[in-house]
């Protein structure tokens, strides 16, 4: 596989004169092929694209609109194995995974097309004689959206599909690291019948992204990414009174109490803790387990991990693949040293390097036992296959330290008294929580996202994604015959 991807603008492909090798981060001898550096000039010239298209588009009704998201549902369905090859080879995510990706990325879309003929407001009888009270919603205009690499297929589409139901015209800016997914999406959208303009990508770093957030002509921003870039464009759209959404990190906790099936939770923390390489803000990076099933739980769990097989993600036989790039695996190693210094390390911490690893980017799933709770590694999102183990004797304690981190994402309790669980459920700081399954996961029709420094904004997905991207206007039709007397006013 080589895909030499090009920007997409106002629906022609434009090349460009800055380029990146894009490599496959198992093997960094395999180029994929390369993709545009863009600048400021690349995402001005999207910008201009889906303004001039957003007047036709704004005016295409919502179920014909639908009927497009539709067809590209079944083009997803179609092109399931391309699509996850290419994210297996450029991200690393290993192929059963990716596979999965899709399978969701097509079960949004599905959902958000069903949306169009959902777009419903408010009916009522006004206050005023004779009028019909109503709301309806009316796009922003052009939006922007910065993506991140870990779900490149997925967290695209789950912010275009929406915002164009919606009617808006839309600037997409992937992850560099992740080019030939969204090249692909590019593909598909203009197949299924999107017009010219509709739905612009523009490849690069962070110009491009900052070009989107401060150009008056885009009207609002959807960011998926770390908290700390999150909190740059808060304040940037803030400052423009510009409509923000952000979905930002998590240091998500599974709650093991003394009456949960042991066996289970250990199976839901590894695929939490090591799944995917633990590049997921739903990964479970915390284990708060009471002390009477710590051991049991730990040695389960290290089991688990020293059956994990490392290798290249299109191998049948891998189970965890390499880090996104080196800069996310010096992460990742940073915060092993780290963790060497403050708890008890009972398996990895360290590169794998053997058995033809020495190419790639691969982190050892690794265990810290006996953590504090306020330790650097149990607060501080990390976004690999690290997992801290936190003891604690009550479960008051076990929801005190799931609470003392800066992050609400998810969080899950394993227990089988259902009064606990619900305290669990009604206590913990978090947009999600799971009773006895992993931390993570989500699905078309719910809700996703967090609160705290997790999350900004409405939801992403379910039922009212889409009115991130619409505004809500209040309209009163006086309908009388004849003049009407108020006695209101």
């Amino acid at each position: 596989m080589r895909v030499d991807c090009t920007n997409l603008i106002g629906g022609e492909w434009v090349p460009t004169a800055n380029t990146v090798e894009n490599r496959c981060p198992a093997n960094t001898d395999e180029l994929l092929g390369t993709a545009p550096a863009s600048g400021v000039d690349e995402a001005n010239a999207a910008i201009a694209a889906a303004k001039a298209a957003l007047p036709a588009w704004r005016e295409t009704t919502a179920p014909q609109r639908g009927a497009l998201l539709y067809r590209l549902v079944r083009l997803l369905e179609r092109d399931t194995d391309r699509l996850a090859e290419a994210l297996s080879r450029e991200e690393g995510k290993i192929f059963r995974e990716a596979k999965g990706e899709v399978g969701k990325t097509i079960r949004y879309v599905e959902f958000a097309a069903g949306d169009c003929r959902r777009m419903t407001g408010i009916t009522s009888e006004s206050e005023l004689p004779g009028t019909l009270a109503m709301t309806m919603w009316r796009p922003h205009g052009v939006v922007g959206l910065i993506t991140p690499w870990n779900f490149p297929v997925c967290i695209p589409l789950w912010k275009i599909a929406p915002a164009v139901a919606a009617g808006n015209t839309v600037v997409l800016k992937p992850a560099p690291e992740t080019p030939i997914t969204a090249h692909i999406i590019g593909e598909l959208l203009m197949e299924a019948g999107f017009p010219p303009g509709v739905v612009n990508i523009v490849h690069g770093d962070v110009a491009p992204a900052q070009a989107l957030i401060e150009h008056p002509d885009v009207k609002a921003i959807s960011f998926t990414g770390s908290t700390e870039v999150g909190r740059i464009i808060e304040r940037a759209c803030g400052e423009r009174h510009k409509p923000v959404q952000c979905e930002l990190g998590g240091k998500n906790p599974l709650i093991v109490l003394d009456d949960g099936d042991i066996g289970k939770a250990a199976a839901a923390c590894a695929l939490g803790a090591f799944g995917s390489t633990g590049q997921r803000c739903t990964a479970t990076s915390r284990a708060i387990v009471m002390n009477e099933v710590a051991d049991d739980f730990v040695e389960q769990v290290l089991g688990l991990a020293a059956s994990m097989r490392a290798g290249h993600p299109m191998d049948e036989r891998t189970t965890m693949g390499p880090s996104v790039s080196d800069r996310q695996l010096e992460q990742v190693l940073r915060y092993m040293e780290i963790g060497q210094g403050e708890a008890s390390l009972r398996c990895g911490g360290s590169r794998m390097l053997d058995d033809g690893l020495d190419k790639g980017y691969f982190p050892a799933p690794t265990l810290f036992d006996h953590v504090a709770a306020d330790a650097r590694i149990a607060t501080e999102e990390i976004f690999g296959p690290v997992l801290s183990v936190i003891r604690v004797g009550s479960l008051d304690e076990a929801i005190q330290v799931a609470n003392a981190v800066d992050f609400g994402l998810t969080g899950s309790v394993f227990t089988s008294n259902i009064s606990r669980a619900f305290q669990v459920v009604h206590e913990l700081d978090a947009g999600m929580t799971h009773v006895n399954n992993p931390t993570i996961g989500g699905e078309a029709h719910m809700p996703f996202g967090g609160i705290k420094a997790t999350g900004v904004g409405p939801r992403e997905m379910g039922p009212d994604a889409w009115k991130f991207y619409a505004e809500e206007k209040t309209v009163y039709i006086n309908h009388a015959a004849s003049e009407r007397k108020s006695s209101i006013y």
